[in-house]
């Protein structure tokens, strides 16, 4: 790299740590980006630049373009693709970032430490016979996705920018090519544990650990008990995220072990989507054909997910195995009940309740239930209920559901707190608006014909999602003719 090259760098604000890279090599394998054809920047997201020190100006050189491509290796980088594993589908493999590349780790202004990864970069020694690209279209959906669980409120990994390569890739079809700029607290998932467990030794996953209580855990590091202090952490933050994905009706199509981030980050947008009429046995994914990461099985796939996490770790939790077991068996037995206190005060906010009775869970069920009998739209039931109009409400003459209200207003009635005040804690939790399926179908398809215009608009009305603005009634709206079943692909 030229000085003048490495100056633009440091002018737009990169500042490269890599501590990833500074691992065993068995860790990962160093390949850089593949060059592309005619990068040309499609998105970017200023919010997200700012955050991490970056100058957006300066990003939309030609020079800085160049680098989210991958055609330059910016100043201070490392690429390097990680190596996992990981249960899909129930079934073990041996994976790897098959088209991604982790550039390294960039270090903000508040001191701290985030991946940029590029995704759709080119092959890579884990491709396993892929191609590395990406399609403009699934890399926009990510997009979408991310920021819209960032404004929710929901732990996630966001987008720093979407760049077209000006190359086509095949597909069912000849697709236009995109490569994604991702921003994580760490790519570190369930699956990089099972692949040292699986192809490396006791000691790699000793390594790991040890980087991942350093790096996300500091607190714990000195516990004398410290990886158990690792699972039990782990599986905290598991039970609040997935509580939170189900509170928004949110699905994320397939729940592999190496879509869960050990940092309790949403991760990996693939056949995700947002349900509409609730129903627990809502799956939108293309490839999930029994169910299995269906909106109502997230949480015990999550418990699942976990089991395999605490397997990596038996060896560190106690040298006998078998009392190794005992021990991780209480610890995840944990989960179910870490889970339910999330959803059930997540809930509790949603319907503006204040304190615990016993009632409330058979409160959500009746609700929840009637939701499901009458097809009910999920988000719309909870924004109806906000506004206190019940008449707009997807149960409106519904004779059971007038029965619920009545048992809900009395339970309110029964708290101290106001009326002013449940409706302020509600519209605080219940989203007026949610990226629903046919109106990100709308923008992609655009995008598809270089219009961004619709997929900018729909990003505005997402980035406040708890606002109820006269701006966002459109977006709340379902489409006039649904696609049944709506699918979605995981893009590769």
């Amino acid at each position: 790299m030229n000085e003048e090259q490495a100056s633009q760098d440091a002018a737009a604000g990169w500042r490269f740590d890599n501590s990833y890279s500074r691992l065993p090599d068995n860790f990962f394998a160093r390949v850089d980006p593949t060059p592309v054809r005619s990068p040309r920047l499609i998105v970017l997201n200023e919010p997200v630049a700012a955050a991490l020190g970056l100058d957006a100006e300066r990003l939309r050189s030609a020079e800085q373009v160049a680098a989210l491509a991958g055609n330059r290796i910016l100043e201070g980088s490392s690429p390097l693709a990680q190596a996992y594993g990981g249960h899909q589908f129930g079934h073990f493999n041996r994976l790897g970032d098959g088209r991604a590349n982790l550039l390294g780790e960039q270090i903000t202004p508040s001191g701290e430490r985030v991946d940029i990864q590029l995704k759709g970069s080119g092959p890579t020694p884990y491709s396993r016979r892929g191609d590395g690209r990406a399609a403009l279209g699934p890399m926009l959906r990510e997009y979408i996705i991310s920021e819209a669980m960032h404004a929710l409120g929901i732990p996630t990994t966001r987008s720093l920018a979407v760049t077209a390569t000006g190359e086509s890739i095949y597909r069912e079809t000849a697709l236009p090519g995109a490569i994604l700029t991702r921003v994580a607290a760490s790519h570190l998932r369930v699956g990089t544990f099972q692949y040292m467990m699986a192809f490396g030794t006791t000691e790699d996953v000793r390594t790991l650990a040890d980087y991942t209580i350093s790096r996300h855990y500091p607190e714990i590091e000195r516990n004398e008990s410290r990886y158990l202090s690792l699972l039990e952490e782990v599986i905290k933050r598991q039970a609040k995220l997935i509580a939170k994905w189900q509170l928004v009706g949110f699905i994320h199509g397939v729940m592999n072990t190496d879509n869960m981030a050990i940092s309790g980050e949403t991760i990996d947008y693939g056949p995700c989507a947002f349900m509409d009429a609730y129903d627990p046995a809502t799956v939108f994914s293309s490839i999930d054909t029994q169910g299995r990461y269906a909106y109502g099985n997230q949480p015990p796939i999550a418990g699942w997910n976990l089991a395999r996490f605490a397997e990596t770790l038996l060896p560190l939790i106690h040298e006998n195995i078998e009392q190794a077991v005992v021990i991780a068996e209480e610890t995840l037995s944990e989960f179910p009940e870490l889970y339910l206190r999330s959803y059930m005060s997540g809930m509790r906010e949603k319907l503006g309740l204040f304190g615990e009775e016993e009632q409330d869970e058979a409160l959500v069920r009746e609700l929840l239930g009637l939701m499901q009998k009458h097809e009910a739209d999920y988000t719309n039931t909870f924004r109806a209920l906000t506004l206190g109009d019940q008449a707009r409400s997807p149960l409106a003459g519904v004779a059971e559901f007038d029965a619920w209200l009545e048992r809900w207003e009395e339970r309110r009635k029964r708290q101290p707190e106001s009326l002013e005040a449940s409706y302020e804690r509600m519209r605080g939790a219940n989203p007026a608006v949610i990226p629903r399926n046919h109106r990100v179908e709308e923008a992609l398809e655009a995008a598809g014909r270089e219009d961004f215009s619709v997929m900018n608009k729909l990003l505005a009305a997402l980035s406040q999602p708890y606002a109820y603005s006269a701006e966002q009634e459109e977006y709340a709206a379902l489409p006039e003719e649904p696609e049944l079943p709506y699918q979605t692909f995981c893009g590769t």
